[in-house]
């Protein structure tokens, strides 16, 4: 199945500019397997920002930092999927092999900001964390795998989506870069599920609430990838 995470590429910075962030940018991150920490950027991140991007990189990162410190503070849940979902679908898409150079890259939501572009689960990825900074239960969020029908190649892809659960049964409503307005997984016709998973496990799509369990995030290549990578910046 053809891989889609991106709609229109945009125009990211030079790829050793990004390479560099690999090995050389500091975060305080939320880390690994549910525990919980400051995932707001410290100066330190935001100085290496600013030498690796330059002023409007840490201009986003920043923006970034209002919208966890007091952006999202005090309002209902729906108030910080809106806001979140508004806030990370305005970067632009471009292809991981394009911004990273590597066919699949889980980037953390600096490196997202910083780089000024991402595909589907790099603002999947962004969404989870910083609405779960924000106060969100774990148990409502689920980052999914989904098949995408694409009207206008006609064809289906593959894709990732933030699904959020008000209650354990519920229809989730779907964070998706794709398509701007948050919508109920019903009205979702375009979208057929396969898989979702958070910090605290893995389970099938086909079904809802705990049931449909397959095991453990840690089953997932590139979130241990990215979790490695987050124990290492920081």
């Amino acid at each position: 199945m053809p891989h889609r995470c991106s709609a229109a590429p945009g125009s990211p910075p030079t790829l050793a500019g990004r390479a560099c962030v690999l090995l050389a940018l500091g975060l305080t991150m939320l880390a690994w397997a549910g525990e919980d920490m400051d995932i707001a950027p410290n100066s330190r991140t935001v100085d290496l920002v600013r030498q690796r991007f330059g002023t409007h990189a840490v201009e986003r990162v920043q923006a970034w930092r209002r919208l966890l410190d007091r952006d999202l503070f005090g309002i209902s849940e729906q108030a910080k999927l809106e806001r979140v979902n508004r806030f990370f679908n305005r970067i632009p898409s471009v292809e991981d092999q394009t911004n990273w150079g590597q066919r699949d890259y889980w980037a953390t939501p600096v490196e997202l900001l910083a780089s000024n572009g991402g595909d589907c689960e790099d603002y999947a990825l962004a969404k989870y964390f910083t609405l779960k900074a924000a106060g969100v239960p774990t148990e409502r969020l689920r980052i999914t795998y989904v098949r995408a029908w694409i009207a206008r190649d006609k064809r289906v892809e593959s894709h990732m989506v933030l699904a959020y659960y008000p209650f354990p049964d519920a229809d989730p409503l779907i964070l998706d870069n794709l398509d701007g307005s948050i919508r109920a997984a019903a009205e979702r016709t375009d979208l057929t599920p396969t898989m979702g998973f958070n910090a605290d496990g893995l389970w099938s799509a086909k079904q809802r609430g705990q049931h449909g369990r397959l095991g453990e995030a840690s089953n997932i290549e590139h979130w241990n990838k990215l979790l490695a990578r987050m124990r290492q910046e920081q």
